[in-house]
């Protein structure tokens, strides 16, 4: 694949660019005598008062160059040559440090950009088109999804668009089980409810479920109506003795939900697996085998054991229990193992916290197999729960769902934009308190209309422009000489840094950052428009500035479009 498209390198790359070079010409002449280029951190000092950018290449090559850090930095700065005229001054401060002051033709160069490259502004080919997989969702169908699901599908869906910006062929795929202990209850708890049985009656299941829903696949089921879901299509035979009837109908029933559900979210995937051919397909089974023969396993009070302890666990790990049946985990090998059969290098699985024990057993298992898989495969995103107010107090119960607060029950109430944001725009460690009081505000201090409210105004500045007999203009026609005001230099370098948000965000597994960036930009732009007109008596100044707003308004879009929220032109 090519490199990454020019005019959306960034500025850091460009700095680094110039450091190199400069080192080889040091290297080249004799003025540096190491012959070896360190890695180059450009970044951004604490203090502006310091420069745009500052590097610390000089300190860490002084002890192999045998000088003070300071003469390292002069020496390299002497050698450095700005052909683009990046920088207005190069100065070097303290010890060694290399600050780099960008000049504002240079910084608007960006604005050109963005007009070039539209809506793959932030957009690269750092992947070099190579295969990712990433498993998020993954909800069994037992009910409908849950908010813990919201916050999955979100994170996992976003990661998948910034993946795909970023030049990865990605896949997303869902995992689920139809068969086990809860799709049992499912069966049974439909069953019953064929049967006229209600919850609190003695011949309810000890473990069914009791939600409303279970009454809706019931009906649905006698009445044998036919389901399609996304890898389901079933025909109900509507006989209330038949439980593996009632099993198979109630799965289809249930998932065709979370489809619905996850549509109105905007998320789909493209592969469905389920957890049943695992074991239909005798992966399973193969896969204990494979463990044994690796010596990695062994026979404790009637229990086959995989010692775990190889390879970081705190203590060995049940895999074949006494009674015959596989734990957990096991059967999670044997997918992984297939997912890097089909040649999946690169896997993400999002998931909730609760699944923190198992990552470190799954890993340990696939490198017992010893077939390649490389240490610390696959990559896990685990986000942490969401806890729901309104007005002051927890929320907890769905009549709906019975025990717990739907993904539906929130897209209803707040919309899909303001759901999305809100699950997206804390890190996924983090614990979230979702407040729908706040997410439901029409004001600047609900997050989401904040961003949004920031495009929306840009739109509506655009229209009272054209009343006024002003078109935004194209780069051509626009004097960014006439930039310069501290609100618009302050727009441009966050445009600016948008591609390397976007870039960062990806290798992280982190779309926080682009929520948080968001927020930013919208708030420059808001200072901006507070204090400066855009439409002014100098025809000149209006255009520059509408220019930069078009370019503002752009990257406000691509960036909300990550996240699959929606960039309105009204509010």
């Amino acid at each position: 694949m090519s490199d990454r498209m020019e005019l959306e390198v960034s500025m850091k790359d460009k700095l680094r660019t110039l450091v190199r070079e400069a080192l080889e010409r040091c290297f080249a002449d004799g003025s540096l005598a190491s012959g070896e280029i360190p890695a180059i951190v450009i970044e951004q000092p604490a203090n502006a008062d310091h420069g745009d950018f500052a590097c610390t290449v000089a300190m860490g090559m002084a002890k192999i160059e045998r000088k003070a850090p300071r003469m390292v930095a002069e020496t390299l700065v002497k050698h450095i040559e700005d052909r683009e005229g990046l920088c207005s001054a190069i100065d070097i401060a303290g010890p060694g440090f290399i600050n780099f002051r960008i000049g504002t033709e240079a910084w608007c160069r960006t604005l050109g950009a963005i007009e070039a490259a539209g809506a793959r502004f932030g957009c690269s080919t750092a992947g070099e088109g190579r295969k990712v997989q990433v498993e998020f969702v993954s909800a069994n169908p037992t009910g409908p999804l849950h908010i813990g699901h919201g916050r999955g599908a979100a994170i996992g869906d976003t990661i998948c668009r910034l993946l795909d910006a970023t030049g990865w062929d990605v896949t997303r795929e869902f995992y689920y089980n139809d068969a086990g202990a809860q799709i049992a209850n499912l069966a049974l708890s439909v069953q019953s409810r064929c049967l006229g049985i209600e919850p609190g009656d003695p011949r309810w299941p000890a473990d069914g479920y009791q939600g409303d829903y279970i009454m809706d696949v019931a009906r649905s089921y006698l009445a044998r109506e036919t389901v399609d879901a996304g890898d389901q299509h079933v025909t109900a035979v509507g006989d209330p003795n038949d439980l593996d009837a009632i099993r198979r109908f109630a799965v289809a029933y249930l998932r065709r939900e979370q489809d619905q559900d996850l549509l109105a979210f905007d998320v789909h995937f493209d592969v469905y697996s389920l957890e049943s051919n695992l074991y239909t397909e005798g992966r399973v089974d193969a896969v204990i085998r494979q463990l044994v023969e690796s010596g990695h396993t062994y026979e404790q009070d009637g229990a086959l054991w995989l010692r775990t302890t190889d390879f970081g666990d705190d203590k060995d790990r049940v895999m074949r229990k006494s009674d015959g049946s596989y734990t957990y985990f096991v059967p999670d090998i044997a997918y992984h193992l297939a997912k890097w059969e089909r040649g999946f290098t690169h896997v993400i699985n999002e998931q909730g916290a609760d699944h923190h024990s198992t990552v470190t057993r799954v890993r340990a298992g696939l490198q017992a197999l010893s077939v390649g898989i490389p240490q610390g495969w696959p990559d896990y995103v685990l986000h942490q729960m969401v806890t729901v107010m309104r007005g002051g107090e927890e929320v907890k119960i769905s009549k709906r769902a019975g025990s717990y607060v739907t993904l539906r029950d929130m897209i209803d109430e707040v919309g899909r934009d303001a759901t999305r944001f809100f699950f997206l725009m804390r890190k996924p460690d983090s614990q979230l308190v979702f407040d729908i009081d706040l997410a439901k505000q029409q004001t600047l201090e609900n997050p989401v209309y904040y961003v949004q409210y920031a495009h929306a105004r840009i739109c509506s500045i655009f229209e009272n422009a054209a009343d006024k007999g002003f078109a935004v203009p194209c780069l051509a026609d626009a004097p960014l000489a006439r930039l310069g005001t501290a609100e618009e230099m302050e727009i441009v370098k966050l445009l600016a840094s948008y591609p390397e948000v976007v870039e960062g965000s990806a290798l992280s597994f982190e779309p926080h950052r682009v929520a948080y960036y968001l927020q930013e930009l919208a708030g420059a732009f808001h200072s901006f428009y507070n204090r400066n007109r855009v439409i002014t008596e100098e025809g000149d100044l209006t255009a520059a500035r509408l220019f930069l707003l078009a370019c503002a308004a752009r990257v406000l879009n691509n960036g909300l479009t990550l996240l699959g929220v929606s960039a309105p032109e009204k509010m």
